[in-house]
């Protein structure tokens, strides 16, 4: 549990901005920071972002809900949602814990990622849910592409 990042303390009830403030939202923190980390999969290595969670109850969109666009793929498992106007990623419903929201840690009003010292990386290109075993064959011409939801483009 993080419960101050470079001298600003992380308050109970914080909240969480895109870029361009578009998209507020409120995260319900009563332990503060909690298991923050990077995965190495395939989105996360492009975005680079270091993550905690909430229960999907923690997390309130208190401005911006019709700017919130999100984006699926491989399982389609995992929701990810980023602001429509600035392009940042705020959240995402999490693939192994579904009952979970993730969400971008550097988005905290007030708070530097780069303060945090030893964020650990997961392993999300060996991720349970990728295994043959857990989840029927598809070929690749039954695959649905990769999509995002809202996009007018």
């Amino acid at each position: 549990m993080i419960r101050e990042v470079g001298g600003v303390a992380v308050q109970p009830r914080h909240r969480l901005s895109c870029h361009c403030g578009g998209v507020v939202l409120e995260l319900e923190l009563p332990e503060g920071i909690v298991d923050p980390r990077r995965c190495d999969c395939s989105m996360c290595r492009r975005r680079g972002a270091v993550v905690a969670s909430v229960p999907l109850a923690a997390i309130r969109v208190l401005q911006g809900q019709a700017l919130l666009r999100r984006y699926t793929f491989n399982t389609h498992t995992a929701q990810h949602f980023f602001c429509s106007v600035c392009g940042i990623y705020t959240h995402h419903q999490r693939r192994s814990n579904p009952a979970q929201y993730g969400y971008n840690v550097a988005c905290l009003e007030g708070i530097n990622p780069f303060a945090l010292t030893d964020v650990p990386v997961r392993d999300g290109v060996h991720h349970p849910a990728d295994h043959p075993a857990d989840r029927p064959a598809v070929r690749p011409a039954d695959r649905p592409a990769a999509r995002s939801e809202g996009d007018p483009t």
